[in-house]
């Protein structure tokens, strides 16, 4: 919250070394200033980062998490791009059940010339956390002892 007491997100920005975060340099190159919600982490390949950073990220205060990757095709590491697509449908579903909004994590693809998009899509992704107010999550909220776990065991004769 800032002093006028607008809420103002926290999102953690996950950018691939070779497409994204070439992007946001591009977008820093132009001068064209992207919101400082964002903190950015670069990494080798979008296909790198793991469900548990996110979730490590949410449960330590993030509002929001991005994960900005080359385009389908033009990954430097063949398919890492894929990659980080098929564990981002599944990390969807994971914070489902813990009752968090799958707008809160997104996946986009930003390439080293596309500054404009680059900025676009933080901008969005901060205006879209904005909305949906602070993250409440804790440690606690996700422990599998948090939860009703139906015995699915089968009686031995």
């Amino acid at each position: 919250m800032t002093a006028e007491g607008i809420f103002e997100p926290k999102i953690i920005g996950f950018l691939c070394n070779w497409c994204s975060y070439a992007g946001a340099d591009k977008a820093g190159g132009m001068q064209h200033p992207y919101p400082p919600n964002v903190q950015v982490i670069r990494v080798m390949c979008s296909g790198r980062v793991d469900p548990q950073f996110i979730l490590s990220a949410l449960v330590k205060g993030a509002d929001g998490v991005i994960i900005l990757a080359c385009h389908p095709g033009d990954c430097h590491y063949k398919e890492g791009n894929c990659r980080a697509l098929q564990r981002h449908s599944m990390l969807n579903l994971m914070l489902e059940q813990l009752g968090v909004e799958k707008e809160r994590c997104r996946l986009d693809y930003v390439s080293a010339g596309e500054g404009d998009k680059f900025n676009r899509v933080i901008h969005e992704m901060v205006d879209t956390v904005r909305a949906l107010g602070p993250l409440l999550l804790t440690q606690e909220s996700c422990s599998s002892d948090s939860y009703d776990v139906p015995n699915t065991s089968v009686p031995v004769p």
